[in-house]
């Protein structure tokens, strides 16, 4: 594998290689090598220090290694051919060559052995949306809407070509509701595929972007009064076989007791999940009713207010049999984001969990009472919310390992802290002359 990378290397005249990994929030981390140096990178890896990495390290116990995946090895085609350069995602291990238990990567891969185990593959296709500034939104259209003359499907069309030659199969792109809104959508696979694909897709996004002048930014709610950006995951788990063990056909929603089971699992642990897929203090500018983003812990048939969508299942098309968690939105950190509600849903099956019944009805219409005999709870309104739900539940925890989830718990909380004392140009505009 390593000659053949090479070689490789060599036949896309590659001139440096940046071998990239992510911190706890998942800003990507990298550090770039000549290509001369690549034999001895994917051979020895490449050490580094772990406590200047947000959530990796203590100072005396700082060394890391960086341990490239051949399979990720991609040409980024935005680089000119003079310095092209090609990236490669990394696991962290410490010196003794263990994988590094805070390390996102390794995270996700911890919760994907315990759904391997089962003989399950646990599959996800999360739908990303951003805004493009120049400085104000880059456009004025609306949902789906289209313009032959309009930079923002120029923009949209160069990302997407740029994706297609990084090996990202993009099925859709369009534009969303928001003025200065899009969304692009990439085809469905195994969870650690889905997760590097990720986080390729915001910094290729970002890369396209500047090459326009203009700015993108995965901010929840980047905008007072309009719709925020939403990170919607779909999600479904096969057999050995490749078979769909989501569905069934003798379900009026056509799911299997294990779907049930799995779905159950995420909605007894949404107010912990919250923290990991909505991870800001802007996030909750976003989960507020009137805006299609999720408040109330429900679910339903195709009824996209719920937190958890059941999309119609077609004849024929058994195999697309899913769920979709519509809480997380793109700050997520998507290797925790996945592990995370994975576990939750693997905590459902293994417990046998009963899904509640489904609210196919609109639930911002519910009163209070309403909501109350139909036990239907509410996702936290504040990260410290989160934070506090996400601190007594143990599953979840554990899936993110000790040191990670105390680390991350500590910097949100300093985070929240931050934001809570800070005054606001609102404050001052309110009360500055009247209190």
């Amino acid at each position: 594998m390593v000659t053949e990378l090479v070689s490789r290397a060599k036949e896309d005249d590659i001139r440096f290689v940046s071998f990239q990994f992510t911190d706890i929030f998942g800003a990507i981390k990298s550090v770039t090598l000549p290509v001369g140096q690549l034999e001895g990178a994917l051979e020895e890896g490449i050490f580094f220090d772990g406590s200047s990495v947000q959530g990796f390290a203590r100072i005396f116990e700082s060394d890391m290694v960086l341990v490239p995946d051949p399979s990720t090895y991609r040409v980024l085609p935005w680089s000119v051919p003079e310095r092209r350069r090609a990236r490669i995602i990394c696991d962290v291990h410490t010196t003794d060559g263990s994988p590094l238990t805070s390390s996102p990567r390794n995270v996700l891969k911890r919760a994907l052995a315990r759904a391997e185990a089962k003989g399950l593959t646990y599959n996800v296709g999360p739908e990303l949306e951003f805004f493009l500034f120049q400085p104000v939104p880059h456009d004025i259209g609306g949902y789906f809407d289209f313009s032959p003359r309009d930079e923002a499907q120029q923009v949209r069309s160069e990302i997407v070509i740029a994706l297609e030659a990084l090996g990202i199969h993009v099925e859709m792109a369009h534009h969303e509701v928001a003025a200065g809104q899009h969304e692009i959508d990439f085809r469905y696979a195994d969870a650690l595929s889905t997760a590097d694909s990720a986080i390729t897709l915001k910094y290729t996004v970002r890369a396209i972007a500047a090459t326009y002048g203009i700015y993108a930014s995965f901010m929840p709610k980047p905008i007072f009064g309009i719709n925020g950006s939403g990170m919607h995951t779909h999600q479904s788990m096969t057999d050995a076989s490749g078979k769909n063990v989501f569905y069934a056909a003798d379900d009026p929603y056509h799911f299997s007791k294990l779907a049930y089971h799995f779905l159950a699992g995420q909605i007894a642990h949404a107010r912990a999940l919250a923290a990991i897929g909505a991870p800001t203090v802007n996030s909750y500018k976003r989960l507020t009713p009137g805006y299609e983003a999720p408040v109330y812990v429900c679910w339903a048939h195709r009824n996209r207010s719920a937190m958890i969508r059941v999309p119609a299942t077609r004849p024929g098309k058994e195999a697309a049999t899913r769920i979709e968690l519509r809480c997380p939105d793109p700050s997520s950190n998507p290797y925790l984001l996945f592990a995370s509600i994975l576990a939750a849903g693997l905590d459902g099956i293994e417990r046998e969990l009963e899904a509640p019944e489904p609210v196919n009805e609109d639930i911002y219409h519910l009163n209070e009472a309403d909501l109350a005999a139909r036990s239907i709870g509410t996702l936290p309104g504040t990260l410290a919310e989160a934070l506090d739900a996400l601190e007594a539940d143990n599953v979840i925890l554990e899936a993110l390992g000790e040191s990670l989830a105390e680390t991350f718990i500590r910097a949100k909380r300093a985070e929240w802290d931050e934001y809570r004392i800070h005054v606001t140009p609102w404050e001052l505009e309110r009360y500055l002359e009247t209190a």
